[in-house]
This record gives structure tokens, C-alpha cells and sequence, in this order.
């Protein structure tokens, strides 16, 4: 047990967990609209239903895990909303959203440049998971960004 590692290889101090209805369905969707590849899928006791999955986008992992009411598991659909955003840094914004809409996925809001320096949209998949999609376009100052940020708001 010495040579443990406490934070496994491949993943990172901070890791979404996500709770879905189906996480076959969300798999694939994930596939589809952000070119996620699985990683584990843990069949449930019932040896048919997925229990827990794990995919990987990027760099990053996604841990999904089944709706249960039992666990006082519920996904955004189920609680009518969700106060979270994953935040997801790809290299071509306009490009990422379209294949996020074609894969399923609604309209948040539209790609845009953003006074923070991201070309940024915002889209939410079939569970009600809201997902910005980012690409870095430049590095402005504070001022600047304060300058934009006046510009947006009024």
C-alpha cells in the first residue's frame, strides 16, 4: 500500500461528478458533442444498468453517476435546474458549440467575444447540465476588462 497514489494518475485535485437519468445515454452524448472517450463503465448490481462511468475530455476526467433517490442522487432536470457551469477550454469555440448543438445539446447563448478575453458560449446538454465552451482569444488588462465589463452591463 506504500506506493498508493493519493490522487491517482490521470485525474486532478478537483474532479466533476455529475449525476444524469442514463449514463449509456450521457456517454454518448458526451462522445458526440464534445469528443469525450469513456473510461469506465461499472455496471450496477442489477449487471445491466450503469452505476458509475468515467469519461475523459481533454485532459480532464467526468465521473457520472446514476440518478438515485435512495442516495439522494438527482440530476438538473429532476431538481428543476442546477446553479453549476462546467467550464470547458477547447481551441476552437464557434466549432466546439456547433458540435455541441448537432450532438443534442441547447442554445445557451450563442459564441461571442468576451470582455474577459474568451471567445465563450454557453449550451446545456439533455440532462440540464449547463456547459460554457471557451477559447482564450487574448489577455487584457484589469482596466480593459473592467472597460468591457461597463461596456456589456449597460
Amino acid at each position: 500500500m506504500a506506493n498508493v497514489k493519493p490522487i491517482p494518475d490521470g485525474y486532478h485535485t478537483i474532479t466533476p461528478h455529475i449525476v444524469v437519468k442514463d449514463i449509456r445515454k450521457a456517454a454518448e452524448f458526451y462522445k458526440k458533442a464534445f469528443g469525450a472517450e469513456e473510461r469506465v463503465m461499472m455496471p450496477g448490481p442489477d449487471g445491466k444498468s450503469i452505476m458509475h462511468g468515467e469519461m475523459k475530455i481533454g485532459d480532464s476526467p467526468l465521473m457520472l453517476g446514476a440518478e438515485n433517490p435512495q442516495w439522494n442522487s438527482r440530476g438538473p432536470v429532476s431538481l428543476g435546474g442546477t446553479p453549476v457551469t462546467i467550464a470547458l477550454y477547447v481551441n476552437d469555440c464557434d466549432k466546439s458549440y456547433k458540435r455541441a448543438i448537432d450532438a443534442g445539446a441547447t442554445v445557451g447563448m450563442a459564441p461571442s467575444d468576451m470582455f474577459w478575453g474568451d471567445r465563450w458560449a454557453m449550451v446545456k446538454d439533455p440532462d440540464g447540465h449547463c456547459w460554457s465552451i471557451a477559447t482564450h482569444t487574448s489577455d487584457p488588462t484589469p482596466a480593459q476588462m473592467m472597460e468591457g465589463m461597463k461596456k456589456m452591463c449597460t
